[in-house]
């Protein structure tokens, strides 16, 4: 009996070295030595897509944590009710985050004045009656950048100043009756007409003419977002900007000291106005029109009015908090309603961010204006005066109404009658003034000034490096860039709380060679956040022996399994060549985790969840990846000290990203990646950089201001790092990598240790080539290579 159970254990053996099944028996071979789990997991019977429960996980847990951080923000404010003075005192902290958050943080022209836009074929007077003339002007803001708008001017001294801010989609000419308007226009003359003087800005409107470059692609995107891009890559933002420019015309219209100053807007408009009143305290008075709403959808909302780490600190009422002890004048107010994704014009890219506008529902509304009370209300009373002006029945109003400006103009001291004046014929000029054409040059100086401070990047990079300098020795340099490493982690990606819930790691069998076995993993991170991948583990580990691990991972919309297909006729072959069953069969013990940049759409919500909070996709990456770590660490068969990183594409995005902050990785290896990223992000004049394409994405506030790949790949250092780069990869040109990579070797070599990075360039496109590197690793990670 004993001999005859040998002979079958020896055919078992035997049959399973060839890779042939033993059908009937359920076998497969050395079963004490190949199990059908993982050691110190539970079986793993869960089945469906995990990629798409993965997303939906994530999605789950910043839904929460937005309605959490509600009741969170309180924490980061310190309101001393004691008097106004100390009250506006207290708050100036917040002020200044705020500021920073919507990336209002050029310095403005000293002194700004004002020009009118005139010449052969534009009159300086645009229309004018008895009472008043309307004139186009435009102001100093920043070198290169002006504001430009309407400035109706009554014929006497005005009584009061004020700021008009018409939504992005409406023009100076609409509020003024010089062109066709419908009932969500502000009516300015009859506040002109009694004697106030009204300056209408132009914003940055929603169409997209001139997004794009001709020689390169016209996209979709409109004008908001396509300065967005450009502009958040580099710390500022869209809003951020136009709030500069409403501060540059306050500078303008105080120099008349005695006259008393308000700001309204709508739609977009009233957003700018509202932030623009919270940042500067010379404004005495505010009307906000068709905005003011609770802020947990505002990844909805259109791309450009993403603001990263807004909603830890500030929603509509934390802001309005600012504006006190000043009055706010709240009106619920037909808003302006986008449906996003913008239709793609025939000849254009769709390439836009999707976002709509929606009207507030009014107990919305409501709730955050009685949260904004209860906010600035002390037990001597509230500290300024926030008015909500709405229908009894909580139908929208017609905007700027009787009451809501009544309101207003009280707030400034100054009592008129409104539309108490008859009205009189305007005197058009012979000749007309263009509105597209100054929307033109609206648009073309922001994007100048964007693209100035993308020019001026490494500049700025090496300012912010000046800490960490000089470069010192490889033992010194971890300690000397900490205070960079948290930042990166803190501030750019954001940090959330070290994984919280138990391992609880589950595993099963999924394939077997004659190299290795293949198992499917899948452990919990945080609540609804779980990590899953593909661990390979090479057949002949001794007893007792630690193996060296790669952490080989996908790009773009793959799965742990693109990384170990061995079948050449599979589409992506071409780019991946199971590199990671190819690691395993040269007796590394490989894991392939899954990274939840896949869904398109559904994974770039997730971003634009994320952001408002602080946080990105990298935030639960990286918490992925410390449990990852941990637990690959315990694996009786794993040596946690010569654990790499190998990823291509997004992968090896993930490659400077990861182990730039995690030090449990021994060593990285950045393929069909590196190059100069915030120009990658940020060109108008290469066609694959991401301000034409779909993937919103990659746009990280202020990361071209402090990192670049080679400012990561700096605090990888002294670990060894290593790029792989074919000459026809269109990720970027050979020239970019070969520069940026010039600054990691330079870097290397200051620190004594030049052996340990290395750049491979190959015949070849976006792709794994897996020679260098393969050599990389096995000289790295101390690993011998088969001869």
């Amino acid at each position: 009996m004993f001999c005859r159970l040998m002979s079958l254990r020896c055919a078992v053996l035997i049959l399973a070295a060839f890779g042939w099944l033993v059908p009937g028996l359920g076998l497969s071979a050395e079963p004490e030595l190949v199990p059908n789990l993982v050691p110190g997991t539970e079986p793993l019977t869960e089945t469906g897509d995990f990629s798409v429960k993965m997303a939906n996980g994530i999605s789950g847990y910043l839904l929460k944590a937005t309605e959490d951080s509600v009741a969170q923000r309180r924490q980061a404010w310190r309101p001393n009710f004691s008097t106004l003075e100390n009250y506006a005192k207290s708050v100036e902290p917040n002020r200044r985050r705020l500021q920073k958050l919507i990336g209002a943080i050029d310095e403005r022209v000293a002194t700004p004045k004002w020009e009118y836009v005139c010449g052969p074929d534009a009159p300086e007077v645009i229309a004018e009656t008895q009472r008043f003339q309307i004139r186009a002007v435009r102001w100093t803001v920043l070198p290169g950048v002006w504001g430009e708008g309407l400035l109706v001017e009554p014929t006497g001294k005005p009584l009061a100043n004020l700021i008009l801010i018409p939504d992005a989609d409406q023009t100076p000419e609409m509020l003024t009756g010089l062109a066709d308007s419908d009932s969500t226009c502000f009516q300015v003359l009859p506040l002109v007409e009694a004697g106030c003087r009204v300056l209408i800005p132009q914003l940055i409107n929603r169409e997209c003419t001139w997004s794009g470059n001709p020689e390169i692609a016209m996209t979709n995107i409109t004008h908001r977002e396509w300065i967005y891009r450009q502009a958040y890559e580099m710390g500022r933002h869209i809003i951020g900007l136009e709030v500069l420019k409403m501060m540059s015309a306050v500078d303008l219209l105080k120099q008349e000291a005695d006259t008393p100053l308000g700001i309204a807007g709508y739609g977009e408009g009233a957003l700018i106005a509202f932030y623009t009143a919270a940042l500067d305290q010379r404004i005495d008075a505010t009307l906000v029109s068709g905005y003011f709403n609770r802020r947990n959808n505002l990844w909805r909302e259109p791309m450009y009015r993403n603001v990263f780490g807004l909603l830890r600190e500030f929603g509509d009422a934390e802001i309005a908090s600012l504006i006190m002890p000043r009055t706010l004048i709240i009106e619920h107010s037909q808003a302006p309603e986008v449906a996003g994704p913008p239709t793609t014009p025939a000849n254009r890219r769709p390439s836009a961010a999707p976002g709509a506008l929606t009207q507030p529902a009014f107990a919305s509304v409501q709730q955050e204006v009685e949260r904004a009370r209860g906010l600035t209300r002390c037990p001597a009373g509230p500290v300024g005066i926030i008015e909500f002006v709405h229908n009894p029945d909580g139908q929208p109003l017609q905007t700027g109404s009787l009451k809501a400006i009544s309101e207003w103009l009280d707030a400034l001291n100054y009592k008129i009658e409104y539309e108490s004046l008859p009205p009189q014929t305007m005197r058009l000029a012979d000749r007309k003034f263009d509105p597209a054409e100054r929307q033109q040059r609206q648009v073309a100086e922001l994007v100048e000034h964007c693209q100035e401070t993308v020019r001026r990047a490494e500049q700025i990079r090496k300012a912010y490096w000046q800490e960490a300098q000089p470069v010192t020795t490889a033992a010194e340099w971890p300690q000397k860039t900490a205070a960079y490493k948290k930042r990166l982690w803190e501030d750019l990606t954001g940090k959330l709380p070290d994984p919280t819930m138990p391992l609880a790691t589950k595993s099963r069998k999924l394939k077997e060679t004659d190299k290795y076995t293949m198992y499917e993993v899948k452990f919990d991170v945080w609540p609804d956040v779980f990590a899953w991948g593909y661990l390979l583990v090479p057949k002949g580990i001794a007893a007792g022996e630690k193996r060296p691990v790669v952490v080989c991972q996908h790009g773009l919309e793959g799965l742990p399994e693109s990384v170990v297909i061995v079948d050449p006729k599979w589409p992506k072959y071409r780019n991946y060549r199971g590199y990671g069953a190819r690691l395993a069969e040269r007796g590394f013990v490989v894991y392939a985790p899954h990274n939840p940049y896949r869904g398109q759409t559904l994974f770039r919500q997730n971003q634009r969840k994320a952001n408002p909070l602080g946080y990105t996709l990298y935030s639960f990456i990286l918490g992925q990846h410390q449990r990852m770590l941990e637990w690959l660490g315990g694996l009786p068969y794993v040596d946690r000290e010569r654990i790499g990183f190998y990823g291509i594409s997004y992968g090896g995005l993930s490659a400077v990203r990861i182990p730039s902050l995690l030090d449990g990785y021994a060593l990285s290896i950045c393929c069909a990646c590196f190059n100069d990223w915030t120009r990658k992000i940020t060109a108008l004049d290469f066609r694959a950089a991401y301000m034409f394409t779909a993937e919103y994405d990659h746009f990280q506030f202020n990361l071209g201001s402090t990192f670049n790949h080679a400012e990561m790949a700096s605090l990888i250092s002294p670990r060894p790092f290593m790029v792989e780069r074919g000459h026809q990869d269109g990720v970027a040109p050979d020239e970019w990598v070969a520069y940026e990579y010039a600054k990691v070797r330079r870097h290397y070599a200051a620190l004594g240790i030049p052996e340990k990075t290395e750049i491979e360039f190959f015949t070849g496109g976006h792709e794994i080539h897996g020679q260098g590197t393969f050599e990389f690793l096995h000289k790295h990670l101390n690993w011998p290579e088969e001869k």
